[in-house]
């Protein structure tokens, strides 16, 4: 089995560094395309791929096609492709907001997986969301989800309306977390703390919480019960967000990203 990845950037390369590394290519080199010369000369150096600048060198011979490019380069990238496929190939999109049918009918292959992926991926704490076409079979989605999950957990869902969805919950969610953070150390820092007791001192709570989290069934609401005493500081802090909607704020930048996915898909 040959995959190649088209698109060299952050999740491109963090896709394609993982997969190299997976039992499941058997020790073949992932094949990479790139059109910046920078990055070409950056990759090179790296034993684990097999680099291409020109996509007649490299697609004809992939099994799995990584697309990782902007959604805006996609229409170009599509022309660039479709004489070069052939039916039995299939395309795996991590492009936000286009289709499996866009994919399909531009690509002229009916085999497509749609997949949303997020940053953690880069430390093998991603969360992939994905959804097939009806074209691809049961073993070839088990070796897609497989590859998927060299970068952490996926799901698959039912329907696309979810990938759009997990755009606006997992895969922008890391950007809202880094936003928390932010105002938590802008706070320490307020307070007197150095800079770098500033990061340990949220670094260290977002990742106990988090594990306390996934270490038991209680829900956020039961956890925020058990740390917030009535008249106590976790109560003040908490009526605060409260009263200032934080929680509402939150709900609407998530459905913000949402609407945006959604309006990628259609231009």
């Amino acid at each position: 089995m040959k995959v190649l990845v088209i698109g060299a950037g952050n999740m491109g390369l963090t896709y394609a560094k993982a997969m190299s590394r997976s039992k499941q290519l058997k020790k073949r080199n992932v094949m990479i395309l790139d059109s910046s010369p920078e990055k070409i000369l950056s990759l090179k150096k790296n034993s684990q791929f097999d680099v291409f600048e020109n996509l007649e060198d490299c697609l004809p011979q992939a099994d799995l096609v990584f697309i990782a490019v902007k959604p805006y380069h996609s229409n170009d990238l599509f022309t660039k492709m479709r004489p070069l496929l052939n039916k039995g190939q299939i395309a795996i999109s991590i492009m936000a907001g286009v289709t499996i049918k866009t994919i399909q009918n531009a690509l002229g292959i009916e085999k497509v997986v749609r997949a949303m992926p997020n940053l953690p991926a880069q430390v093998g704490k991603g969360l992939t969301s994905f959804i097939p076409s009806g074209e691809v079979s049961r073993i070839e989605l088990l070796t897609v989800q497989n590859l998927l999950d060299t970068t952490g957990k996926s799901i698959r869902v039912s329907s696309e309306n979810y990938i759009d969805a997990s755009t606006g919950i997992s895969g922008s969610g890391p950007a809202y977390v880094f936003y928390f953070m932010q105002s938590m150390m802008e706070a320490a820092l307020k307070m007197g703390f150095s800079a770098n007791d500033s990061k340990v001192l949220v670094s260290q709570t977002f990742e106990g919480a988090v594990e306390l989290f996934n270490q038991s069934d209680l829900s956020p609401l039961s956890w925020m019960d058990k740390v917030a005493s009535k008249g106590g500081t976790t109560r003040a802090a908490l009526d605060s967000m409260e009263n200032n909607n934080v929680d509402e704020l939150i709900k609407e930048a998530a459905y913000a990203a949402f609407d945006r996915a959604v309006e990628l898909g259609k231009q």
